[in-house]
C-alpha cells in the first residue's frame, strides 16, 4: 500500500536531483536569513553556488545539539516569528532545551510523512488509532496524531499512563493500532496478564513503538506478549519528531524519507563520511523545512545505511535499527559498551522480566538489576544462583566485562511514566 506512490517510488536519479535542488535552496535561505548559518557558511567558504552534487553536502558545517542550545530560543528561525504556528522542545533534563518551530507548511508536511509511514504498514482509514504517547512539548504525540488523522483514522488521544483507562478505551472503541513507548508496551502486557485479559480478546493488531532505543529482542517480546505486529520507527525533535524513518511491512530496516532529509553516516570521532553499509553516526539535513532549516545535524545515533532495494518497491534507502547513541556509550574498564547490548542479552532469557536497571559506580563497577518473571522467581536459591551465573557469563561474552547481577522480584523495579531510565551512572553524580 502507498500513500504517495509517485514520491515513494521516485527513481534514484530523479530523487538525487531533487535532493541537490532542495539542498541548494536550503543553503541559500539560511545564508540569507539565519545569521548563525551565514557566519558559518562564510567561514567555510561555501555558498549555494557550490552545491552541484549530493557529495557537496560535506562542504557544509555540522550543527550540534550544543549549537541549538547556545542559540536558544529562536536563533535558527528562517521566517518571521509571525509565520510560525507551533513550538516543540526537546525532552532534555539539564540546561536549556532545544526549541523547534513549525510553520503551517511544516506542520502539514510532518503529518504527510506520518501518513506515508502508517499506510506502508497497512493502516487505513478504517483503523482506530490510540495514541498513548505524551502530548505537549514532546513532538511524538501531536505529530503522530496529525498524521493518523490525515490517513483518516479515528484517533484517540489517550496520552501516556493510566493503564485502566487505556484498556477501557481499547475495549469500548475497538482500538486496532497503538502508538506506544516500548518500555510501556512491556509494562502494559504485564498489566493485562495480571488481570487475566488475553491480548487476543482485544482488536489491537499493530503497535508503533519509538522515542526509546530498543532491541529486536524487545520487539519480539512485545509481539509475543501482546499478540500483534510491532513496527520500529525513528525520529527526533530536531527533524520534526516521528516520521523521519519507518519500517514497511517487510520490517527489514527503516525507510528514511530522502525527499525530505539528506542523510549521511560519519565516523563519530573524525567526522569523515562512511560508505553505505558501514556503522557510524547518522547526520541529517532538512530539505523542505520552512521555519527552521538545519544543516548536517549530528544526531549522535549509531546506525548504517542499507543500500540494497527493498522488496516493497520504495526507492528511499533504509537505515538499520539504531544500536545506541555515541553520547550514551559507557566506558567500563576501557571497554566501550552500549546499553542495548545488555538489553539484547537480557531479553533473550525467558526467566528475565520486562524491567532492568544498569548501575555504574565507584571505579567502573557495573551492576545490573534484573526483574524476573513470576515463573523465573521461584524462590529456590540454587536456581537463582544458577541464573545469575548464566547471565554474567552471557553478558561477559557480549560486552567483555563481567557485571554483578542483582535479581529482583516481579514488579519491584520502578517504572517510568515517560521514557524509561535504563542507566544510572553514579560516577558523574
Amino acid at each position: 500500500m502507498f500513500w504517495d506512490q509517485e514520491s515513494e517510488t521516485l527513481n534514484r536519479p530523479a530523487l538525487e536531483a531533487h535532493q541537490v535542488k532542495c539542498l541548494r535552496d536550503t543553503v541559500a535561505r539560511v545564508a540569507a536569513r539565519v545569521p548563525f548559518y551565514a557566519g558559518k557558511l562564510k567561514e567555510a567558504g561555501v555558498g549555494p553556488e557550490k552545491i552541484q552534487a549530493i557529495q557537496d553536502v560535506t562542504r557544509l558545517p555540522f550543527t550540534t545539539g550544543i549549537d541549538l542550545r547556545t542559540i536558544y530560543p529562536d536563533g535558527l528561525l528562517a521566517v518571521d516569528a509571525a509565520e510560525t504556528v507551533r513550538l516543540h522542545t526537546s525532552s532534555g533534563t539539564t540546561g536549556k532545551p532545544k526549541a523547534l518551530f513549525f510553520s503551517r507548511r511544516d506542520v502539514s508536511n510532518a503529518a504527510e510523512l506520518i501518513a506515508r509511514s502508517l499506510v506502508m504498514t497497512g493502516i487505513t482509514k478504517a483503523d482506530v488509532f490510540q495514541n498513548m504517547m505524551s502530548y505537549g512539548l514532546f513532538t511524538g504525540g501531536l505529530v503522530m496524531h496529525y498524521g493518523a488523522e490525515k490517513v483518516g483514522c479515528l484517533v484517540i488521544p489517550s496520552g501516556p499512563g493510566t493503564s485502566e483507562r487505556q484498556l477501557m478505551l481499547m475495549q469500548d472503541f475497538g482500538t486496532t493500532a497503538v502508538h506506544i513507548l516500548p518500555s510501556y508496551a512491556l509494562y502494559f502486557a504485564a498489566f493485562l496478564e495480571q488481570r487475566g485479559i488475553k491480548p487476543g480478546s482485544l482488536k489491537v493488531r499493530k503497535a508503533f513503538v519509538g522515542a526509546e532505543p530498543h532491541t529486536e529482542e524487545t520487539r519480539l517480546r512485545i509481539e509475543q506478549a501482546l499478540g500483534l505486529d510491532v513496527y520500529n520507527s525513528y525520529g527526533l525533535t530536531e527533524m520534526n519528531g516521528p516520521g523521519v524513518a519507518f519500517e514497511c511491512e517487510h520490517k527489514a530496516g527503516m525507510h528514511l524519507w530522502e525527499d525530505n532529509f539528506l542523510m549521511e553516516v560519519i565516523n563519530p570521532a573524525t567526522g569523515q563520511p562512511l560508505p553505505d553499509g558501514e556503522t557510524g553516526e547518522l547526520v541529517l539535513t532538512t530539505l523542505k523545512r520552512e521555519a527552521m532549516p538545519i544543516l548536517r545535524y549530528r544526531t549522535r545515533d549509531i546506525t548504517s545505511i542499507i543500500p540494497e532495494p527493498c522488496a516493497c518497491g520504495r526507492t528511499h534507502r533504509r537505515i538499520r535499527r539504531i544500536t545506541g547513541r555515541s553520547d550514551d556509550m559507557l566506558i567500563i574498564r576501557g571497554v566501550n559498551i552500549f546499553p542495548q547490548q545488555i538489553e539484547r542479552v537480557l531479553m533473550q532469557c525467558p526467566q528475565v522480566g520486562r524491567n532492568y536497571l544498569i548501575i555504574v559506580e565507584g571505579l567502573d563497577d557495573l551492576t545490573i538489576q534484573v526483574e524476573l518473571t513470576p515463573a523465573g522467581f521461584d524462590g529456590t536459591i540454587e536456581n537463582l544462583n544458577a541464573l545469575k551465573a548464566q547471565l554474567m557469563d552471557k553478558l561477559k561474552a557480549e560486552i567483555w566485562v563481567r557485571p554483578a547481577i542483582e535479581l529482583a522480584a516481579p514488579g519491584s523495579l520502578p517504572v517510568a511514566e515517560g521514557k524509561a531510565k535504563r542507566v544510572l551512572d553514579k560516577r558523574s553524580l
